[in-house]
């Protein structure tokens, strides 16, 4: 991929937790907070980092199985990922953290509340999969290519060009391949939902910012409605002319959303 110019002095780890091997980045000063990655993985510099990490300690864990993880051979569904999460907070000794998922890191996210109802200072989710839509589907990835599957998730396919070049690296398709058989062996029967995840957010007590892009074609903005009702303390903004990777889309929006909520004591 083309790199981002970055001036966050970021530390990498690798960190033994809960039988798995964790690829963790940090970066930035003050209260912590927990970003979770999309399935397609994540580049390793962008804006919207540069954002949170000036207002937060950001932790950008790489998914077991994702972007240079270790993929542990027993792991089989998403709630195996969100309970390694929680032992990766716990071995830090972590506490009053803030949480943010994008896309299929915010099922990871949301599975994690279900477990800690009053755990996380503070919970986001942005075009998170997770929940079977009501109207439409989850985009399958496995009927598209790997690299129409990505650009499927932007609105303006010139941003996609700016991060990825028009004609991607052989290295970055091999990830992008490899990053989504971990999907399908974690999240492929169903594809991409939890059928229990619903009633289960029924008791989280996190509040919780929920943030859409309205023309996002992997999951459909009904979802991110969805998500609110369950949900007893959010609320749901959606942002136009964006798609489903809004952080790489619409970096400064998305980050004027996240600041001022996650500060919020």
């Amino acid at each position: 991929m083309t790199p981002t110019a970055s001036a966050l002095a970021w530390t990498t780890e690798e960190v033994r937790v809960a039988g798995s091997s964790v690829r963790l980045r940090t970066a930035g000063r003050g209260a912590p907070l927990l970003v979770l990655h999309h399935d397609i993985g994540t580049p390793e510099q962008l804006p919207f980092y540069e954002a949170l990490a000036d207002r937060f300690t950001l932790l950008l864990p790489s998914h077991p199985g994702y972007d240079g993880s270790e993929g542990p051979a027993f792991m089989r569904n998403v709630r195996d990922v969100a309970v390694t999460y929680q032992a990766l907070l716990a071995e830090r000794g972590l506490a009053d953290v803030a949480l943010v998922g994008l896309g299929f890191g915010g099922w990871i996210a949301a599975e994690m509340a279900t477990m800690s109802p009053r755990a996380f200072r503070k919970l986001v989710l942005v075009g998170a999969m997770g929940i079977k839509p009501a109207d439409g589907e989850i985009l399958d990835q496995a009927l598209v290519s790997y690299i129409d599957y990505v650009r499927a998730g932007f609105e303006d396919q010139r941003a996609f060009d700016r991060l990825f070049t028009p004609d991607p690296p052989t290295p970055q398709l091999e990830q992008w391949d490899l990053n989504r058989e971990m999907t399908f062996r974690i999240a492929w029967k169903p594809y991409m939902y939890n059928p229990t995840l619903p009633l289960l957010l029924g008791g989280v007590q996190t509040e919780t910012l929920i943030v859409w892009g309205r023309q996002d074609r992997i999951v459909p903005v009904g979802v991110g409605e969805q998500y609110a009702r369950a949900l007893a303390k959010s609320r749901l903004s959606v942002l136009d002319g964006a798609g489903h990777f809004l952080e790489m889309e619409q970096p400064e929006a998305l980050a004027k959303l996240i600041v001022p909520f996650a500060a919020q004591a």
